[in-house]
């Protein structure tokens, strides 16, 4: 059975690359084939052949070691960054989450273990009636949430943690990334997730000028909440 996990965020810009890029590294190294999915990359550049290059897709197939097609790890690349809904509207398409689940399948035949990363917040729209969290149902993985310590850090990360079980998901970890250097109370704060996140830390990520994927010490979460993926 292919081991897989769905990384989603408190929100948009806390980190969900670099740490679903640690959690790649360490997985290849344990597991072997080890390859990340982008399903929705919102906010990209022409390169000169005229395709749409994503830096976060571009860091998870450096941080993975199974080389697939780019439809199965990135089936949908919009240019503007903003809301995919939107970003999909605005390019002209409609993210399909039956297609993007199709990719995934394929993708699992390909690697032993392979990370799936949300785009934004948990619950952010990928259509006019489907969101993020429609996907990672649909999908049926156990999800690692990636937390931006700052302020209002806590509300986001209890609504989110609320959210996952809601749709009878697993919360299979957590990760504290320290992204304000300067955020009040920010032990206090990391005692009060762990104490009310009903999963384990899986790495206190501290703040880097240059973030580095490398440099993290990231803890598997335990293969029990594996779970076979699929539709629910």
């Amino acid at each position: 059975m292919t081991l897989s996990y769905f990384i989603t965020g408190t929100d948009t810009g806390v980190g969900k690359t670099l740490v679903s890029c640690a959690l790649l590294r360490s997985l290849a190294r344990r597991h072997g084939r080890a390859v990340g999915m982008k399903p929705v990359a919102a906010g990209a550049d022409t390169a000169p052949d005229g395709r749409l290059v994503n830096e976060d897709v571009s860091a998870l197939r450096a941080a993975g070691n199974v080389v697939v097609p780019a439809e199965l790890d990135n089936p949908y690349v919009l240019a503007e960054p903003v809301s995919p809904h939107i970003a999909a509207r605005l390019a002209g398409q409609r993210i399909d989450p039956a297609l993007i689940e199709q990719r995934y399948r394929q993708l699992a035949t390909l690697a032993d273990a392979v990370v799936v990363e949300g785009a934004g917040g948990f619950c952010v729209p990928l259509n006019d009636t489907e969101t993020s969290a429609d996907l990672a149902q649909r999908l049926g993985l156990p999800v690692v949430l990636v937390v931006g310590l700052r302020l209002g850090c806590l509300n986001h990360a209890l609504l989110t943690q609320e959210a996952i079980l809601a749709r009878g998901l697993r919360l299979a970890g957590w990760v504290a990334n320290r992204i304000d250097p300067a955020m009040a109370s920010a032990a206090d704060n990391l005692d009060t997730l762990r104490a009310r996140l009903a999963a384990p830390m899986l790495a206190d990520v501290p703040w880097m000028a240059q973030p580095d994927a490398a440099a993290i010490d990231i803890r598997l979460p335990d293969p029990a909440t594996q779970a076979e993926g699929g539709p629910r």
